[in-house]
């Protein structure tokens, strides 16, 4: 959520000016207006005093220093210094004005901008004589009373991971580097069937794929409808064989008029595929910068025990923000909701990366979270403001050894440098994701520091359920970055 974290470019420059002379700035008319949930309208007059008295500093702070040829240094008339840079002396004059006035105005009105205020600054004219009048809309944090945060009662689930679930994960792992070879036989649970597809919808086809890759496993998911029982309609099929699935549109689809519709998939086999594993020989072994399967299996129990710490994260958190946000019944702008889907979808991904979960079951995940996108950023954005407010409270910041700290472990997690995965992340914008994520961790972990637990056990880490397919049932793909989006080697 980039753009709802910390205010934007103009009021942040105006706020840190705290210290510059604001010597006759009180004597503003400032009108403020709520125009929409967590919107207002800024009206601002300056007085003609105001604007005189910044003109004149400018003016004398130009005759110390302007050289004019036939004057010395410091000895320019005042009329000639007026005169000769007026166009100068205008811009210093407009800047000066609106960033001491929006400073007055984000003080004197306890404003708190989530988004850099509509105002067009190279549209702006000081006039010549008269006052000086400007306004603006900006989208501003919610006012809430901060919930009772402590000594909240709390669900943990627990697990300890067993040699069965290293097992079920190495294979799942491994998977990523397999490769897959024609059979000749009928398609088995976990083959992969080549298909030829229409997409169909009251009888005229939405798009066509000539070769589409489908792993045969009990749940299809697409990124905006999923069929289950997939594994019972194809197991079995052939070359030439053909299938017909309807599946129901989400209602959350970024097709707002298909939400609901039934799309029928009509698909012909084309050939089945096995996924051939690679032996966990040493070229293998070293390709995954381990020096032994004993290694490789400590480092899959590794990631399995940071993923139990990601899903107690997860299920805790939600219980926690379930609870701090059950009063906070305040709206917000539709606009800011948009902008927002896949900067939420971004950071749910960023985190199961961290986690170490394989790229099909990131896949799986996001088209899950495609389908349920509007109402679940909704609910982060309340999260955030609400998490915010107790950050300040509890005075949390996030320092670049954290930030450091963060990208050197996704880096060994993925085999990369970690200067590539930092310039990755900035180049992508999400180095404020990640900035802001570890400051919301920070503020539930002291929620969960004064919570009472009570704990459960947690089902099995990993997931062989659900194939997940980089395709929406309306038309094109909407994804991310293709580094982050890629399938894994058996899906693609």
């Amino acid at each position: 959520m980039a753009d709802a974290e910390k205010p934007q470019a103009v009021m942040d420059d105006a706020a840190s000016g705290a210290a510059a002379d604001d010597a006759g700035f009180d004597r503003l008319q400032i009108n403020v207006e709520s125009v929409g949930p967590c919107k207002k309208h800024v009206r601002v007059t300056v007085p003609r005093e105001v604007i005189d008295d910044v003109m004149q500093g400018a003016v004398d702070e130009l005759m110390t220093s302007a050289a004019v040829p036939g004057f010395r240094v410091g000895h320019v008339p005042e009329q000639l210094i007026r005169r000769r840079f007026r166009s100068e002396l205008a811009d210093q004059v407009k800047q000066k004005v609106l960033m001491q006035s929006l400073e007055w105005i984000a003080e004197a009105e306890d404003l708190d901008p989530i988004n850099e205020p509509n105002l067009d600054v190279e549209s702006i004219e000081v006039p010549d004589e008269g006052d000086f009048e400007y306004e603006f809309d900006v989208e501003v944090r919610p006012e809430f009373d901060l919930p009772d945060y402590k000594g909240l009662k709390i669900e943990r689930p627990v697990r300890e991971i067993s040699d069965g679930d290293v097992d079920a994960y190495l294979q799942e792992f491994v998977e990523q580097y397999g490769q897959l070879e024609p059979v000749e036989e009928p398609a088995s649970l976990e083959d992969f069937v080549t298909v030829e597809a229409d997409f169909v919808h009251d009888g005229k086809v939405l798009h066509h794929i000539d070769e589409l890759s489908l792993r045969v496993r009990p749940v299809l998911r697409f990124q905006d409808a999923e069929f289950s029982g997939f594994d019972k309609e194809v197991v079995g099929a052939k070359e030439g064989d053909t299938r017909e699935l309807d599946l129901t549109v989400s209602m959350e689809a970024d097709n707002i008029g298909m939400r609901g519709e039934t799309v029928t998939l009509k698909m012909t086999v084309l050939d089945v595929k096995r996924l051939r594993r690679p032996e966990l020989d040493d070229e293998f072994l070293s390709r995954l910068n381990v020096e032994s399967e004993e290694q490789l299996r400590d480092e899959v129990r590794k990631m399995l025990e940071r993923q139990v710490t990601y899903e107690q994260r997860q299920s805790t958190r939600r219980q926690v923000l379930e609870k701090i946000t059950e009063s906070a019944d305040w709206d917000l702008p539709e606009d800011l909701v948009r902008k927002q889907v896949e900067n939420a979808l971004r950071r749910e991904i960023l985190e199961m990366q961290q986690a170490g979960f394989t790229r099909s079951e990131i896949a799986a995940r996001e088209n899950d979270l495609r389908q349920k996108s509007i109402s679940m950023t909704r609910q982060n954005l309340k999260e955030h403001f609400v998490l915010d407010r107790i950050a300040e409270e509890e005075d949390l910041e996030v320092t670049s050894t954290d930030i450091e700290l963060e990208i050197t472990m996704m880096a060994l997690q993925r085999g990369e440098n970690p200067r590539r995965v930092r310039a990755r992340l900035v180049k992508s914008g999400m180095i404020e994701n990640l900035e802001a994520q570890i400051r919301e961790r920070k503020a539930v972990d002291v929620i969960l520091e004064n919570a009472e637990f009570q704990e459960s056990e947690m089902a099995p880490p990993t997931e062989v359920s659900v194939a997940a397919v980089n395709r929406s049932v309306c038309g094109e793909p909407v994804g991310l970055p293709e580094d982050e989006a890629e399938e894994d080697a058996g899906e693609e």
